[in-house]
């Protein structure tokens, strides 16, 4: 049985988990195979940490995503994958993987999974998690200072100087692909409601 395949996109901080999160208990945890984007930050150990942490990590370029093409291909013919495994703290790419298995929904999520078509191509749904900026930039500050070992500066400095121009020349224009856009983000119950009654039938839960 082929993986019915869900990407979700939506800007940093737009909501994105909360609404996977409630996919994955909707659909049931033992049937949905949650796949990152953030996992497949391109290894650049051959920098420096002073290196890295300069790197635009919000542009398409800076991710592997044919490495993620090929593990949802290989996911939705039922074979499982060794997905890479990163540590935001140092910006660098972990020698251990992680085993996912293949189930009945897969749902590919990050900033930039619209922006590739051959990504595109492999999802049966897209759902586009639409929040104003002034929410998402405090929800990223929040969450990279206290999840990621990041400086408030630093935050600040990165969203200035790479993530809102990035997300204007990349997330932003990606929306267009999207079959279902959700305003205000996890907070829209009317909308995620209807997103799951949807899901749930052609999931076949």
């Amino acid at each position: 049985m082929s993986s019915f395949v869900i990407g979700v996109a939506g800007g940093s901080g737009s909501g994105k988990t909360t609404v996977v999160r409630r996919i994955v208990d909707s659909l049931g945890p033992d049937q949905v195979t949650l796949l990152d984007h953030d996992r497949y930050y391109r290894d650049r150990n051959d920098l420096r940490l002073e290196e890295r942490a300069a790197l635009n990590y919000d542009h398409p370029d800076a991710l592997e995503t044919d490495l993620m093409v090929a593990h949802v291909r290989a996911l939705k013919a039922g074979q499982p994958v060794e997905a890479p495994l990163y540590d935001f703290t140092r910006h660098a790419r972990l020698a251990e993987t992680h085993t996912f298995q293949p189930r009945r929904a897969l749902i590919v999520e990050g900033i930039l999974v619209f922006t590739d078509a051959a990504l595109r191509d492999l999802m049966d749904i897209k759902v586009f998690v639409d929040t104003d900026s002034d929410t998402r930039f405090i929800r990223r500050l929040q969450r990279d200072v206290a999840e990621r070992g990041r400086t408030m500066e630093s935050v600040i400095d990165q969203y200035q100087n790479t993530v809102k121009p990035m997300h204007l020349e990349f997330v932003e224009p990606s929306k267009r692909y999207a079959d279902v856009i959700i305003p205000l983000g996890g907070h829209n119950t009317v909308a995620v409601d209807l997103l799951l009654t949807m899901l749930r039938s052609v999931a076949g839960r």
